[in-house]
């Protein structure tokens, strides 16, 4: 005896019409206050990955400077769901709170999917290796 498949397949407009970003609020008291913070959309999501590599000597290489306020400015929106942030804010930001910067971070990687393997591979994670075998920036 076979199972029923009793799954609903999606068509094509109720795949591209489904309101599908998660957003949460954080609390962040070193700013004094509350943000909301939406997951990156999968374009989102790929810039937010070509920001972290520049070009050097013809080939693309890690550049995990301010990856956090990148994704930060990314995903922090106003209450109607305006980015809050541009990227040419991501520099000032990143002298915020490294604290308070983690705490917003932690909360956009899971929204948009990005994972901790994600993450070191891209050079930002704690278990991140430097490909010259060093263990120092």
């Amino acid at each position: 005896m076979t199972a029923k498949n009793t799954s609903v397949y999606l068509n094509r407009d109720q795949i591209l019409k489904a309101d599908d970003l998660p957003s949460a609020e954080v609390e962040v008291p070193e700013w004094g206050g509350t943000v909301r913070v939406r997951g990156l959309t999968g374009t989102g999501r790929d810039e937010y990955w070509a920001s972290l590599t520049v070009e050097r000597d013809g080939q693309q290489v890690v550049d995990s400077a301010n990856a956090t306020a990148k994704l930060v400015a990314r995903c922090v929106v106003g209450e109607d769901g305006e980015p809050l942030f541009t990227q040419r804010d991501v520099s000032e930001l990143g002298e915020r709170s490294g604290a308070a910067l983690n705490r917003v971070f932690e909360v956009a990687t899971r929204l948009s999917g990005i994972s901790d393997t994600d993450m070191a591979e891209a050079g930002k994670g704690s278990s991140s290796i430097q490909s010259d075998g060093s263990t120092s920036s």
